[in-house]
């Protein structure tokens, strides 16, 4: 019989084979320090550690466990997809369903095409503005964070801004050449060269910044002035702040969107849609090609169903209910204990700066979330149960299974981590 092994020894072993010992870079604590735990099992609002240590989960794998971890309906759904096959690399009746219920949901999106994270949807969508514009340059705004791939990570927010990295590697100038960089909260100065300008309709990947109010219908406005393409990114919005997203919550309509996370109900899946008109440039239809062999995967297909069929309407309400209930009671137990604290809130989506003021920006941003703090109060909730995300430019993700009783925990623990900040 093996021994069971232990965080450490298995952190020392995924080094030898795993740069960093991890598959995604924030996983390997560098921006808080420490060992990472390796999770074995997690149910409900709950994480189990290989030692056995229960911690109570605000990472919800960075969005997608809406719904809390192994929901009981996607792991039926899931089980009886498997029974019948796991890929085939040919159509199926769940991704046709799920491109219905999702057109169903966004106000002006007609039509979509399946991918397999949220980084290729982006990267298709790109490509997909600069097929149906017939121009090369994309706006992006700084921090906010659409993947890895080459022409998109210039100021990537927490893509690369956890690791203390102020660009990649291996971009070569030319991939980025025509990609323009703007303040974000900050309307671009526009013209006809414009492809595309893609935006976090929230930017979720700098910690949480909020849109300032009118951005975004500025942004629409600026788009249309010069006919270029609006791109919103909802990888973390998309199905989360609402059933339509976030152009319901706002009521600003994209020309194209980006979705991942929620949508695979915890497997991995992407996608984005547009239009009948500026869809019809993609493969088959038109001259813009795109593909992938898991496209539409079977099992992730039986995921997102069974998701989207879980947010209905009460479902927002919990969730913004109880993201309120925790945003207060942070603000509270920090401001009791003279712990200046910014907690921003947009629905259930969360953030908390160790700040005076909200940041509007990404320069703003990084200000707050390297002042050190966040690292101590990281470590001192993950001492009391509680895992938060290991990196300042991350969000905190509650789930229609976190309880009241449980964010009232979450908040006495903070209160008794706080004295430790001042």
């Amino acid at each position: 019989m093996t021994d069971t092994p232990t965080n450490e020894a298995l952190f020392t072993r995924a080094k030898q084979v795993m740069p960093g010992g991890v598959n995604s870079p924030v996983r390997s604590f560098r921006s808080v320090g420490g060992t990472p735990y390796f999770v074995d099992t997690a149910e409900g609002p709950w994480v189990w550690d290989v030692e056995g240590r229960r911690y109570l989960d605000y990472v919800m794998s960075y969005g997608p466990c809406i719904l809390g971890h192994a929901n009981p309906s996607i792991v039926d759904a899931v089980s009886v997809a498997a029974g019948r096959g796991t890929s085939y690399g040919a159509p199926t009746v769940r991704e046709v369903e799920m491109a219905e219920e999702m057109c169903r949901r966004v106000p002006g999106m007609e039509m979509l095409r399946m991918v397999s994270s949220g980084t290729e949807a982006a990267m298709s969508a790109v490509r997909l503005a600069r097929g149906f514009t017939g121009r090369d340059t994309i706006v992006k705004f700084a921090g906010n964070y659409h993947g890895h791939s080459d022409n998109l990570l210039a100021a990537g927010g927490s893509g690369i801004a956890n690791q203390g990295l102020s660009g990649c590697d291996g971009v070569p100038d030319g991939a980025v050449a025509d990609t323009v960089v703007a303040p974000y909260n900050e309307i671009p100065e526009l013209d006809e060269t414009i492809a595309a300008v893609a935006v976090e309709p929230v930017a979720a990947n700098m910690g949480l910044v909020p849109p300032r109010e009118g951005f975004l219908r500025e942004l629409r406005q600026a788009c249309d002035d010069v006919g270029a393409v609006l791109l919103f990114d909802e990888v973390i919005t998309g199905f989360r702040l609402a059933r339509g997203g976030a152009t319901e919550w706002f009521g600003v309509q994209p020309d194209v969107w980006c979705f991942g996370k929620v949508i695979g109900g915890g497997l991995p899946v992407g996608a984005y849609g547009s239009s009948r008109e500026i869809m019809a440039s993609v493969a088959p239809l038109g001259g813009v090609y795109q593909g992938g062999t898991l496209s539409g995967n079977p099992l992730a297909t039986a995921a997102g169903l069974s998701a989207l069929e879980q947010l209905d309407a009460a479902a927002y309400v919990t969730l913004e209910r109880l993201a309120t209930r925790l945003a207060d009671g942070l603000s509270r137990v920090f401001a009791e204990a003279g712990v200046p604290v910014v907690v921003p809130r947009v629905g259930s989506l969360l953030g908390i700066f160790f700040t005076d003021v909200a940041p509007m920006n990404f320069d703003q941003a990084q200000v707050a979330a390297d002042n050190g703090l966040y690292r101590i109060f990281f470590h001192g909730m993950l001492e009391r149960g509680i895992a938060l995300a290991p990196g300042p430019y991350e969000m905190i993700f509650v789930s229609t299974v976190h309880t009241d009783e449980l964010i009232d925990q979450t908040i006495a623990a903070a209160a008794e981590v706080a004295p430790s900040l001042r």
